[in-house]
């Protein structure tokens, strides 16, 4: 570092102090300290899931529910999300989440209870757990998080993989005509009668992920009046299974995953259609 430039930050530094921009009342982003722990995160550079915990804790400690909830994490990318939710959490086996949920629900009624699930966990090993946990109504929130690919194993060809999209089992792209088509899971539970509250977000730009914790937030008030199941999922995206950096996957879920997977609510308590809001 040079002179000119230490004396650069010197004289910035004075400024700050001097004008005392730095006081409580002119803070616009504050860490919740009482439910994310200060813990290096594993995720991937890019990835949405880092995003989607910090929601969830602002979520969670702005409704003073930190000693009420438990969360159920299964296999998958978000495995670890005990490190970093200073909550209750269970650890579920591979696409049985929605049904570990569902018992802990059952025996603590009062409790506010959530699974945190990726696509290739939800959509293909955990399907029957996921539609007849729906089907019933179990008062519970399901957030699922979607990037089209299986993240943690090595990217596989994922249910939700879009059509002609390469992975590690299709590196010619996904044929539809013997692969089949991509589950959209969410439409799917959505005609179910026992969800009550089902929308599609995502956390890429900053205008989403207000969106998002205004969905998760809605989720939490609607389990508390015993609402039946709210379904969250978050397009996301995949930089090192997708073979991009952070801006370029952000740019190709943009083009491609958002077209295939729309954004907005499917099905809230007062309509059943899609909006933007």
């Amino acid at each position: 570092m040079n002179e000119k430039t230490m004396l650069d930050d010197q004289h910035y530094e004075n400024m700050i102090a001097e004008e005392s921009v730095c006081n409580a009342e002119n803070l616009v982003y504050e860490k919740p300290s009482k439910v994310l722990y200060d813990t290096p995160m594993h995720y991937c550079p890019g990835c949405g899931h880092g995003v989607v915990h910090r929601l969830l804790a602002e979520v969670i400690e702005e409704l003073g529910i930190t000693s009420d909830i438990i969360g159920v994490a299964p296999v998958g990318c978000s495995v670890l999300a005990y490190n970093y939710l200073n909550i209750d959490m269970s650890e579920a086996a591979h696409g049985r989440a929605s049904a570990v949920a569902t018992g802990i629900k059952r025996v603590l009624p009062e409790k506010y209870v959530f699974s945190y699930q990726g696509d290739g966990d939800l959509a293909a090993i955990g399907t029957g757990e996921t539609i007849h946990t729906c089907n019933r109504g179990e008062n519970i929130l399901i957030l699922f998080i979607n990037n089209g690919i299986y993240g943690m194993t090595g990217g596989q060809m994922a249910p939700t993989t879009l059509p002609n999209m390469k992975s590690t089992t299709s590196p010619f792209g996904r044929d539809v005509e013997t692969m089949g088509s991509p589950l959209k899971i969410t439409e799917l539970v959505a005609q179910l009668p026992g969800t009550y509250y089902v929308t599609r977000q995502s956390v890429h730009k900053p205008v989403n992920v207000r969106k998002t914790k205004k969905a998760i937030l809605k989720a939490f008030e609607y389990q508390k009046l015993k609402k039946g199941t709210c379904f969250i999922e978050v397009v996301s995206n995949c930089p090192s299974n997708w073979k991009m950096n952070p801006v370029e996957s952000n740019k190709w879920l943009d083009e491609n995953m958002l077209p295939f997977y729309p954004l907005g609510d499917i099905k809230v308590p007062d309509k059943n259609l899609q909006t933007d809001d």
